[in-house]
């Protein structure tokens, strides 16, 4: 919601006009809002899948904490300001990309500065996070295959539903962000031009159209929505 309301709707109306409409600060304010809501996305999944490998794994008599999970709620969002913030103060930038209707970490910027925040950004915001829930859900798949042939509970049975579904959402947002991030790889340590304007529009709506992936996951495979 937040992506369609503050990013969305910019560049849908310069789409319409050919050119983006808001100058240098609106292009600055679209990259920072749409790369922040991107990273907060991403490590919102890496908090469910260790969340999902310590209640899996983890046996705890304790009623539930919610302490826990509001500090990585909190956490999440003080790690996208860490990385996003960063381009506004001059290590790298935020620029036009694609078409020149939409705004994004300037890809295209050839110096040690950008480079060195590209490599940081796609090492800490995409390699670290993926591995986490790599090993997470490798972890939890090993103890399902463990305790297959024991007799499952309803309990059990809505857990690894729960599991099933968040391992959907997360294969999704790869398969949503994974073209934009090889095309912004190609960009950035490419030679010039090798990534046309046309050819990077398409990576860019599919990397957009990933906030619209959730909630259909949770329609169609919660059973609690579909009953009401």
């Amino acid at each position: 919601m937040l992506v369609c309301v503050c990013g969305t709707t910019l560049s849908f109306a310069s789409s319409v006009r050919g050119r983006w409409l808001l100058g240098r600060s609106g292009c600055m304010w679209y990259g920072f809002i749409n790369s922040c809501f991107g990273i907060v996305s991403l490590i919102s999944l890496v908090i469910l899948s260790y969340d999902r490998y310590s209640t899996m794994t983890v046996y705890n008599k304790r009623g539930p904490d919610y302490r826990k999970p509001l500090l990585a709620v909190a956490g999440s969002w003080i790690y996208y300001f860490i990385w996003t913030v960063p381009p506004l103060l001059g290590w790298s930038s935020y620029g036009l990309e694609g078409a020149g209707t939409s705004c994004s970490v300037s890809w295209t910027e050839h110096c040690t500065q950008s480079h060195s925040y590209i490599i940081c950004l796609f090492i800490f915001c995409l390699g670290l996070p993926v591995l986490v829930m790599v090993y997470s859900y490798g972890r939890l798949l090993y103890t399902v295959k463990q305790i297959g042939k024991i007799r499952r509970t309803a309990a059990q049975k809505r857990e690894y539903h729960l599991l099933f579904m968040i391992v959907t959402t997360i294969v999704c947002y790869l398969l949503c962000w994974t073209p934009y991030s090889v095309v912004a790889i190609m960009a950035t340590f490419g030679r010039p031009g090798i990534i046309t304007p046309v050819a990077s529009v398409v990576p860019s709506l599919l990397a957009k159209s990933s906030t619209v992936i959730n909630p259909i996951i949770y329609i169609l495979m919660n059973k609690q929505v579909r009953s009401k």
